[in-house]
């Protein structure tokens, strides 16, 4: 070849000769392989790159495929040298091979572990039967495991080769005579032939004006951005980051040729660019062209930033320079140049679902490529209707403290003594999983003293740390007026709390909880548990109360919002409160007596929300704000509210553990808009509220109010009443006839009601009786002789009769109750038998009749029953199931002693 090469020349890889091409040369052949990429090749002093080939997994940078006789002393070797020459790993089957190997399967194997084929498709191309074989197996390859197929078309027209035209017409006329019983293999020779022409590629005739040197240099410079892409800069210390690449590797499916979206969500902080990047490195070198946008946000708020972002664009993927000037230009300009290529897009940090439109539309795209989307908003995602969608996840404990003394001691294992050992736990502790807020206090407390690492944990539960806060401040800062102040609320006094109970806090302060809640999800900024219950990221948390101190660094009573126990107390103790305060918690530490005189509030004229638990106040109670919309007031020692108290606003009042014996002396005050009343765990309550004084209540709570024995007659007046509960009511016997009044009633408590004994009898004539109750617990109501007529129930959907010993009859309408899915009736000790009836409930998924000792016999037909997964009958006195159970298909589970 006139080079010399530091090389290892391995044994030679055999390959038959090709009967069909009739000028074969009959010299011997052999195949040079580069084994050593590290090594300088001497050539003009040029120094060559190191392939990456071997990094990524693949044995060859390049598989040629050509036909010999056409190119191999000439172009094809010419090309071979210049590839070779900047460290490009290639493969090439020379003419000279020994004898006894199977060829297919080492060329197979060659082309199956290359990254990329050239095929360089000459006049004499389709001749050779071997050329053809090896190109169906790239086309192959180029489907199957993301192998890159890029054609030179050599002194022929792309066209005579895509529709086998022109020179390809009488090598076609020849395989088909010969191969006229496997007809099958011509095809696939055609099918190959018409989709690698259909690649993007080289026309010696269209590039470097036919000057081949000038053509060979644009090949090389093109595939060495291929094999060796500019690879971006991850994390310094990856920690987590394998799993995670593998969970987006699986969503994007890159065996496929659709096109797909992936979009990657979470909090600021979390990882998504990282995670982009690494996913980015890992599978870049399987498409024809790539581009990282990275922070679209920011750049797209500069001035032309689209225009920069739209000229990156197809500077990353076509390789050359580009000169929108337009962005609407710079759009259809981006559509035609890069239409059907196979290319991987990634947006990073999108705020704006028209920015996306302006860059990349999937529909512009050629079969199988890919873009990925990281963002904040989970929202933006579902607008744009993407493919796959990934939530970054905070790091576990393990990795969290394995990413904190990288940069804290510069190893994942450092072994710290005794209190820097316990120092990073809570410094882990504090940063909650979040890989910012880990590496950012880790190089931080990096090389200071133990003394230094407790001041500065001390500090920031005080205040953030201003990098960290920046970061996280940018979501928040994207939010409305509105939007910002339900978050601020969250942050400072609701976090742990019900949704639902939240949402009626806020709707209270007309601030659209519903609408607003949801896009503080999606934003990633709040999040729901399994219990329904907001929750939110210790250092959003801290970021929020931060924006809040910042309001008046020096002076706590000029914020909107105090909730630090000592700022609070130095408020109310001197007193220095203002209009500026919206809303207050004192939360005294346990044995720790607080009375204050209400005098403190007299400034506070527009505090909404108000929590003082376990708090003595004294002094009128005129001072406190008229705009109160939730009074949280647990272990309240006040027998009832005073009449100078003014709640006309109240939405919420919480006064669980009260000493309150009345609510209310006063008859004639009406709270238009209380919706909530829980006063659970009063004990001294002996008389629930006069009802008719809060027409508005959606839920009232009364649960172990064990003093309690009547509920007043007025509760039929609450049209609105969602909720009733009466759990652990132990003195209460009977409810008022007017209790059917609860026409939107949805869920009836009365478990652990142990002296309860009946419900009145209703008259369906001129009573609603539970029109939309779902949910009904008597559980441990042990006197409970008997149940109503289920006439009026047909919503119902849970009953629950556990415990009820002294129960002895289910009454014959249960049968109307077609949307029943639980029965339960374990320990109705005095239960013998149920009605015919029960067999029409064809809802009822679980009945349990378990420790039921007297019960004998199920009706027997139960036919109807057939959604019913399980039955529970342990320690009963059935003795045989009747016939008709067999006919249950979906009872699965079945209990018996």
């Amino acid at each position: 070849m006139g080079q010399s090469f530091s090389t290892v020349i391995p044994p030679s890889l055999k390959r038959k000769r090709d009967p069909e091409s009739e000028d074969q040369n009959q010299q011997a052949r052999k195949v040079l392989v580069v084994q050593d990429p590290n090594k300088e090749v001497q050539s003009n002093s040029t120094t060559r790159t190191t392939s990456s080939s071997s990094q990524s997994g693949w044995d060859y940078d390049v598989f040629l495929s050509f036909r010999g006789e056409d190119t191999r002393k000439n172009f094809t070797d010419h090309l071979y040298s210049a590839l070779m020459r900047v460290g490009i790993r290639t493969f090439r089957d020379d003419e000279e091979l020994q004898r006894g190997e199977n060829i297919s399967t080492e060329l197979l194997n060659a082309i199956r572990g290359s990254r990329i084929s050239i095929v360089v498709f000459s006049e004499g191309y389709a001749s050779s039967r071997w050329c053809l074989d090896e190109l169906v197996e790239i086309v192959c390859c180029r489907s199957t495991i993301g192998h890159t197929l890029l054609p030179i078309f050599y002194h022929v027209d792309p066209s005579d080769v895509r529709h086998q035209i022109g020179t390809f017409v009488e090598a076609f006329a020849r395989h088909e005579k010969r191969f006229q019983t496997d007809m099958e293999r011509v095809r696939r020779w055609r099918a190959a032939l018409a989709e690698a022409a259909s690649c993007s590629g080289w026309d010696l005739n269209n590039v470097a004006d036919g000057y081949e040197s000038r053509f060979i240099k644009e090949i090389v410079e093109e595939v060495l951005c291929k094999v060796n892409p500019a690879l971006l800069n991850v994390a310094k210390h990856p920690i987590g980051m394998k799993s995670r690449v593998d969970d987006i590797k699986v969503l994007l499916n890159l065996g496929t040729r659709d096109v797909r979206v992936v979009g990657i969500y979470g909090m600021g902080g979390i990882g998504k660019t990282t995670l982009a990047k690494a996913v980015y490195n890992e599978i870049c070198d399987a498409f024809e062209g790539n581009s990282f946008l990275s922070n679209l946000k920011e750049s797209s708020e500069k001035p032309d930033g689209l225009i920069h972002l739209q000229n990156q664009l197809l500077s990353d993927i076509l390789k050359m320079n580009s000169k929108i000037v337009n962005v609407d230009r710079g759009t259809n300009i981006i559509q035609h140049r890069i239409h059907g290529k196979k290319v991987l897009v990634i947006l990073d940090d999108v705020d704006d679902f028209g920015n996306i439109h302006m860059l990349v539309e999937k529909h512009w795209l050629g079969p199988g490529s890919r873009i990925i989307i990281t963002t904040r908003d989970e929202h933006l995602l579902t607008q744009l209707e993407v493919d796959e969608k990934y939530e970054v996840e905070i790091l576990n404990d393990w990795e969290s403290l394995q990413l904190f003394n990288w940069h804290a001691f510069k190893m994942t294992n450092p072994n710290p003594n005794g209190d820097y050992s316990k120092l990073s736990i809570e410094a882990v502790n504090y940063a909650g999983g979040l890989p910012l807020a880990l590496e950012v206090l880790g190089s931080f407390l990096k090389g200071r003293s133990t003394a230094e690492w407790k001041s500065e944990l001390d500090k920031l539960q005080r205040t953030s740390h201003p990098k960290i806060q920046k970061i996280l401040r940018i979501s928040f800062d994207s939010l409305d007026r509105i939007i910002k102040y339900i978050f601020l609320d969250i942050a400072c006094f609701l976090v742990n709390m019900d949704k639902e109970y939240v949402i009626k806090i806020l709707d209270g302060c007309n601030f659209f909880p519903e609408s607003g809640i949801p896009i503080l999800i999606q934003l990633s900024l709040v999040t729901i548990d399994y219990q329904n219950k907001l929750k939110m990221h210790n250092l959003i948390r801290d970021m929020g109360r931060e924006i809040v101190c910042e309001e008046s660094p020096k002076y706590p009573e000029k914020r909107s919002r105090l909730w630090f126990y000592k700022d609070v107390l130095n408020v109310l103790h001197k007193p220095t409160g203002s209009k500026k305060v919206e809303g207050l918690i004192l939360n005294p530490p346990l044995l720790e007596d607080v009375e204050l005189e209400t005098k403190a509030f007299k400034k506070m004229t527009n505090l909404r929300l108000l929590q003082i638990n376990d708090v003595q106040l004294t002094g009128s109670y005129e001072y406190l704000s008229k705009e109160l919309k939730w009074l949280c007031w647990h272990k309240c020692a006040l027998i009832s509210l005073p009449r100078d108290f003014h709640l006309e606003n109240l939405v919420i009042l919480d006064m669980q553990h009260s000493k309150v014996k009345r609510v209310w002396k006063k008859k004639n005050k009406i709270f238009n808009k209380l919706k909530v009343l829980n006063l659970s765990n009063s004990k001294y309550l002996t008389r629930s509220p006069y009802f008719s004084q809060v027409p508005q209540l959606e839920i009232l709570v009364l649960e172990g109010c064990t003093s309690l024995v009547q509920v007043h007659d007025s509760i039929g007046h609450l049209k609105r009443l969602v909720l009733l509960n009466l759990k652990d009511c132990t003195n209460l016997k009977y409810l008022p006839r007017s209790i059917f009044n609860l026409e939107s009633l949805e869920t009836l408590d009365l478990s652990g009601c142990s002296a309860f004994e009946k419900l009145p009898n209703q008259q369906p004539s001129s009573f609603g009786f539970f029109m939309n109750l779902k949910i009904a617990s008597f559980s441990g109501c042990s006197c409970l002789t008997k149940l109503p007529n289920f006439l009026q129930s047909p919503h119902l959907e849970r009953l629950v009769l556990e415990g009820c010993k002294s129960l002895v009859e289910i009454h014959e309408s249960i049968g109307l109750l077609k949307r029943l899915v639980l029965l339960n009736l374990q320990r109705c000790e005095k239960l013998r038998n149920l009605p015919n009836s029960i067999s029409n409930l064809e809802s009822l998924e679980t009945l349990d009749l378990g420790d039921c000792y007297n019960f004998e016999n199920l009706p027997e037909q139960l036919g109807n029953m057939t959604a019913l997964k399980k039955l529970v009958l342990n320690f009963t006195a059935i003795k045989q199931l009747p016939s008709s159970f067999r006919l249950l298909e979906n009872t699965k589970n079945v209990v018996q002693a």
